[in-house]
């Protein structure tokens, strides 16, 4: 399994549960100031992509010296780094992409960035948004989701699509058989895991999967 990790320009949350998430073979892709993330975690870019206005000359400089590709792009463009990145990463067939660094800061660029995560482009990759203690998936019609946690782990289902149908969700304390959820509806927030793994699978739509783990006592 190939995966890359792509760093975005967001607010980057307990940096240390990301280094526990990383592997030795992952491929590290930058969007703009999300350079600056990985370079904190002493991770060599394999690539930064965008216009390049939250990097100083000097830390280009120092980047392409060590190998790194510099893909650089206008400031005026109708694409964000971060949409720009994920389509470098696309072109490497990956089966996964982890998207990290994507939250906080500008609300419009938070929403932007989960939002990326549904492009029709991306079908048949694991497409996974980690932030600290949190993360989501999307599940696509016809697949099912296993979501890996402790008992007492928050999962919330968020629908992207104006229905999701034949929703069933096991393994926490209010499951779901073949139940319809409707976009906007908060019905799906907020359940509790009762066991170390659940499961969702979905016949039609698009879901947002979020797991929340119950040492992240700092999020509401």
């Amino acid at each position: 399994m190939s995966r890359i990790v792509v760093f975005a320009n967001g607010k980057l949350n307990h940096s240390e549960v990301l280094k526990g998430h990383l592997r030795s073979t992952d491929r590290i892709f930058c969007a703009n100031g999300g350079t600056i993330h990985a370079l904190a975690l002493d991770l060599e870019p394999e690539i930064v992509v965008g216009d390049l206005d939250s990097l100083s000359t000097d830390a280009v400089n120092a980047l392409k010296a060590t190998g790194t590709i510099i893909d650089r792009h206008p400031v005026a463009k109708d694409q964000t780094d971060l949409e720009l990145t994920l389509d470098r990463a696309l072109e490497q067939n990956p089966t996964e992409i982890l998207l990290v660094s994507a939250l906080g800061g500008r609300l419009d660029q938070m929403l932007a960035n989960i939002f990326l995560l549904s492009r029709q482009l991306y079908r048949g990759i694991r497409m996974t948004l980690l932030d600290g203690y949190q993360w989501a998936a999307l599940v696509r019609a016809g697949e099912t989701l296993t979501v890996p946690g402790r008992k007492g782990d928050t999962v919330s289902l968020i629908p992207l699509s104006p229905e999701v149908s034949n929703v069933t969700f096991t393994g926490v304390q209010w499951p779901l058989e073949k139940a319809a959820l409707e976009f906007g509806s908060t019905w799906s927030v907020s359940n509790k895991m009762t066991e170390t793994e659940a499961k969702v699978s979905i016949r039609s739509g698009l879901l947002l999967v979020v797991h929340i783990d119950q040492r992240a006592s700092d999020i509401d």
